[in-house]
């Protein structure tokens, strides 16, 4: 499946890229923002590609495969931005890209569980080469006591029947393990009410969603990679990053607003851009996309 991106034109706009930028794409995903800097500027901009999933580097090398680029890839996380560049021996760059949203590929194709459409193990961890220090969904719904679960659920995925969910999962598990996506939408269904189950909005959705920020620690990695992305910008460099829920936007807000105002930088987009109702009509999933932009004074 091809991924589609989300606000592509209106992030590599906004982000005012000359020739002689360095550009960091710190969510590669599907390849598609990198992908519209190479076709603009070929080779007179440096780009930098950033992944913690090494099989969406490889992808979008082959999609810039017939491009003329000038590209490093490396594999990690966006939160760590800073060691990158010290490691590719790149001093600061001019402008930053975090796309903060899962790309289709993770939703279809990974085998990770970050879907409730479709039958997996309960994994939803963005990195595919696993240790046994890594976090994973299974171990959460399986192992945590009740409490934590329930404060996971209201806290990251702002779900109503928070506890009554929690409540369920320790009561399933004491039967059986819970180890498919399957296992942990039934759950969520019998713990809910019917009105619950025929909304726009699946029942499984808030869950789904506050496991798997837990598994990969995505508000703090948000935290950690747009204070040290901020801090790799040279003067006048650009800061864009495209949000998918308010959790995530009131972080992005909250920083903007906190750098703005103590001079450090202007923001360039007062209130967030979000897609057209014609991005919408062909990318449901762009739905509640919202792209914040700072630049460096």
């Amino acid at each position: 499946m091809q991924h589609k991106t989300v606000l592509l034109h209106e992030s590599i706009d906004g982000l005012d890229i000359q020739p002689g930028d360095i550009f960091v794409d710190g969510t590669l995903g599907g390849g598609g923002h990198t992908e519209e800097v190479v076709k603009r500027f070929g080779d007179t901009v440096s780009v930098i590609g950033i992944d913690l999933d090494k099989e969406a580097i490889e992808r979008t090398k082959i999609r810039l495969s017939s491009l003329k680029h000038n590209i490093q890839y490396a594999e990690g996380s966006f939160r760590n931005i800073d060691s990158i560049l010290q490691n590719l021996k790149t001093g600061n760059v001019d402008k930053i890209l975090l796309d903060i949203g899962l790309s289709s590929n993770q939703f279809e194709d990974s085998g990770r569980g970050f879907s409730f459409q479709k039958n997996e193990p309960l994994v939803m961890s963005f990195k595919k080469d696993l240790t046994e220090m890594d976090l994973t969904a299974r171990e959460i719904v399986n192992d945590w006591d009740e409490e934590n679960i329930k404060a996971i659920l209201e806290g990251y995925g702002e779900e109503q029947f928070a506890w009554k969910i929690a409540k369920t999962i320790v009561a399933s598990r004491e039967l059986k393990p819970i180890e498919t996506t399957f296992d942990l939408v039934e759950i969520i269904k019998s713990a809910t009410p019917k009105f619950y189950h025929t909304r726009r909005i699946h029942p499984a959705t808030k869950t789904f969603q506050a496991l798997r920020i837990t598994v990969n620690d995505e508000i703090q990695s948000l935290k950690d990679g747009i204070t040290k992305g901020f801090e790799s910008l040279n003067k006048n460099g650009r800061l864009a990053v495209i949000s998918f829920h308010s959790l995530e936007d009131r972080v992005v807000k909250q920083f903007f607003k906190t750098i703005d105002t103590e001079g450090l930088a202007k923001i360039v987009t007062k209130k967030p851009i979000v897609p057209t109702e014609e991005e919408i009509s062909i990318n449901p999933r762009s739905r509640s996309a919202k792209l914040r932009i700072i630049k460096k004074l």
